[in-house]
């Protein structure tokens, strides 16, 4: 006798989901101590967290793939929140770099077709969170480049352009951000700390993004029940009563 047949399999259990789409500083977010891990630790049986992180890419880049990532269907593919997290690269200095150098026009024109897109397979400006990209730490990420045989690349003074354009790109379009940028450099305190290398983050770097990105999260999944009951809630004698219902608790 089939499964099926034996007992109810009950209704499909919806769960909700949560996406990252960024740069290395996303990818790498789930490492031990990432910020991506500590947000997939704190929503567990809640929803999942999904890491669409890509090493190096820019808004130019993450434009194209992003219909190949979230595509229009039920509600029930809706992401309840999505994060934006591009700037790193882009702000890459053109002479130096320019495969992944995007100008700052274009930069914003990428920002604001990303919400457009997202907004057209149903994921509403209320969903999404725009991070600004973070400080470079010039002297840093000289030695990694000199390591890698190139000039410093990048520098903090044209970072904080693409900083403040995403902050614009956020209000014209009615989105929260986080402003990593600034944040981290706040009262002119030394920031080299959340750094690893100069340029991703390090743990405090982590730990520093997710303290403040939570806030912004939990809003958005404040209302989402624990997924299945807690143990101690399980019927005993059947529990298929409890665990093939609608899955809240």
């Amino acid at each position: 006798m089939a499964l099926c047949e034996a007992v109810s399999c009950g209704s499909s259990l919806l769960w909700p989901r949560v996406l990252l789409f960024g740069d290395s500083i996303t990818q790498f977010s789930f490492q031990q101590g990432g910020w991506g891990a500590s947000l997939a630790d704190k929503l567990v049986r809640k929803c999942d967290v999904l890491n669409r992180g890509f090493s190096g890419y820019n808004t130019r880049w993450a434009k194209i793939i992003l219909p190949r990532l979230i595509r229009k269907g039920t509600s029930l593919d809706t992401p309840v929140a999505v994060t934006i997290f591009f700037g790193a690269n882009d702000s890459a200095l053109k002479d130096e770099n320019p495969k992944q150098h995007v100008p700052l026009e274009e930069y914003v024109a990428n920002l604001k077709s990303m919400v457009q897109y997202l907004k057209s397979v149903d994921v509403p400006e209320s969903r999404l969170v725009l991070i600004t990209p973070s400080p470079l730490c010039e002297a840093a990420w000289e030695q990694e480049c000199l390591q890698q045989g190139c000039k410093l690349n990048r520098l903090n003074m044209v970072v904080g352009e693409y900083a403040r354009a995403c902050l614009q790109v956020a209000q014209d379009c009615g989105i929260d951000a986080l402003d990593l940028w600034t944040l981290m450099q706040k009262d002119g305190q030394d920031f080299s700390s959340y750094l690893s290398d100069g340029l991703h983050l390090s743990p405090k770097g982590n730990e520093f993004l997710f303290t403040h990105l939570w806030p912004l999260i939990e809003k958005r999944v404040s209302s989402l029940p624990l997924l299945l009951p807690y143990w101690r809630d399980v019927a005993e004698a059947k529990p298929e009563l409890s665990l093939l219902g609608d899955g809240d608790h």
